[in-house]
């Protein structure tokens, strides 16, 4: 770290705020200093992110000082951030895929001519010096959608840099990186670092925040709970911190030692062989039994929702995907479920409908089954009816619009969905995420009656406590590798985070 200074850059004194009632952020203190590389750790929803909103001018509305070169600021947009030095490189890039890189580099700030026309000459020969005073040798005429993903990034970084920036957030900049890829960028941020500037690296993958960072900071439910220089922890001890002792919820019953009742000799009803997906995941090979969950863990961007999506014929892999024995070429959703296989997405939203009666969103799967001709409703309210009795969705009746309810009983009419019919394969991603305590002990209950049927439960999470509280053996991926298996063993929280 570049020791120059030994007045912070940034500082945040006191900072808290709210959303619609809810505490995101409680008293957060937190300093940046020139030359620094400052990593920033936590589960989701500890509150990192919303800190770094903050600072980035796209959340306002809060309590507490920030200050920028010891002068106190209030930013009520991301331009204004800017306007001080304070850039933002999110997760979800923010390129024109389109556009050249040149374009992209200049994007909203192109330069002109006297004739107030574009200078595009200007404007290539500029980035190209910007560019490469980075150490990124790239064409500024090429589109940058044909460039690897990690390229795309490095030029978003740039982008931010050329308008001015002293101060760079990157936002899960390394989860859709190879390791190539991320050794690269760990270069530019060196350099960045030696010229002074101040980065915020936010990353659910310790192993970077350790090897990058000056000092990390860590926080759990909205507080700040440690900010150490990386040399005085390790992996662990950034866990436990992480974790903490006071859980809530259904978290208590999944901090310590779970134990695995792995089916080992049920007959396997999906197997995935050497399956593949662009750069999302490649060669993962899976088995899932009868009367089994298996759960798969990961980071965002791992490769696991992709995992899923391919599963159902959603997005077409390479490889080999069978159920009960018989080979499939999921190339669209309708084989998948024609074979019995049934997928409950991360987004409730992609699946339902929410301006039309629960009992419709229940009966679109099977209405041929209920009659080939004609719609008949009240057979549809009648299946509805033993649904909400069954899963115990807490609503009036079966006309209720599903608009009107809590997103936990949003959760059990999308698995209600596929439920008429027992599927051979069910496949939940982030099944839990969202939901309050109740419904989450609803949906693990609902789960587990399903693998006592026999019934195939593939969960797809980011989130530990799900995976601990269904799963009767895990799998553990990361950067589209399974790297980890547990199965007919303890397992732990903390055993899943170092994994991943």
């Amino acid at each position: 770290m570049n020791d120059s200074s030994d007045k912070p850059l940034l500082e945040m004194i006191g900072i808290s705020k709210s959303f619609g009632g809810v505490q995101a952020l409680r008293d957060v203190d937190f300093s940046l200093y020139p030359g620094e590389i400052h990593g920033l750790v936590g589960e989701n929803g500890a509150g990192k992110s919303t800190t770094m909103k903050i600072i980035a001018g796209v959340h306002h509305g809060y309590e507490g000082v920030m200050k920028i070169d010891g002068r106190e600021v209030h930013f009520r947009s991301a331009r204004d951030a800017l306007d001080a030095g304070v850039g933002m490189v999110h997760q979800e890039l923010s390129i024109v895929p389109d556009l050249t890189v040149a374009e992209n580099v200049f994007l909203g700030v192109q330069p002109v001519t006297s004739f107030g026309t574009v200078d595009w000459g200007r404007m290539v020969r500029e980035s190209r010096e910007h560019l490469s005073r980075l150490g990124i040798d790239v064409d500024p005429r090429t589109t940058i959608g044909d460039l690897p993903i990690g390229l795309q990034q490095l030029i978003e970084i740039a982008r931010v840099l050329s308008s001015g920036a002293r101060i760079i957030i990157l936002d899960e900049p390394t989860s859709a990186l190879s390791p190539p890829e991320v050794e690269r960028l760990f270069g530019m941020l060196r350099k960045l670092k030696a010229d002074g500037k101040s980065i915020v690296f936010i990353s659910h993958f310790l192993d970077d925040i350790l090897s990058i960072s000056d000092k990390v900071t860590i926080f759990r439910n909205g507080r700040k709970v440690l900010t150490a220089k990386v040399s005085e922890v390790d992996k662990r001890g950034v866990i436990e911190n992480m974790i903490g002792a006071g859980h809530r919820g259904l978290e208590e019953s999944y901090t310590g030692e779970i134990k695995l009742d792995t089916p080992f000799d049920a007959p396997v009803v999906m197997e995935a062989d050497k399956i593949s997906y662009e750069r999302a995941f490649h060669d993962v090979s899976i088995k899932v039994r009868s009367g089994e969950v298996l759960g798969i863990y990961g980071f965002m961007g791992c490769g696991q929702l992709e995992l899923a999506r391919a599963l159902f014929g959603k997005i077409r892999a390479d490889g080999t995907i069978t159920v009960a024995g018989k080979p499939l070429k999921l190339t669209r959703t309708s084989i998948a479920r024609e074979e019995g296989i049934a997928f409950v997405p991360e987004s409730r939203r992609a699946m339902l409908f929410h301006h039309e009666p629960l009992y419709k969103n229940m009966s679109i799967s099977i209405l041929e089954r209920i009659s080939k001709w004609l719609l008949k409703p009240s057979s549809e309210r009648q299946i509805a009816e033993r649904h909400i009795q069954n899963l115990r969705i807490r609503t009036p009746g079966p006309n209720q619009l599903l608009g009107n309810l809590s997103g936990g009983n949003q959760q059990k009419v999308a698995l209600a969905k596929w439920l008429t019919h027992a599927p051979k394969v069910l496949i939940l991603s982030e099944p839990t995420r969202g939901m309050d305590v109740g419904a989450k002990e609803d949906v693990v209950r609902i789960v587990r009656g399903l693998r006592n049927e026999g019934i195939a439960v593939v969960v797809v999470s980011t989130e530990p406590e799900t995976v601990l509280s269904l799963a009767d053996r895990i799998l553990v991926m990361k950067r589209g590798e399974i790297v980890r298996e547990f199965a007919g063993d303890t397992v732990s929280k903390d055993r899943l985070l170092e994994a991943a």
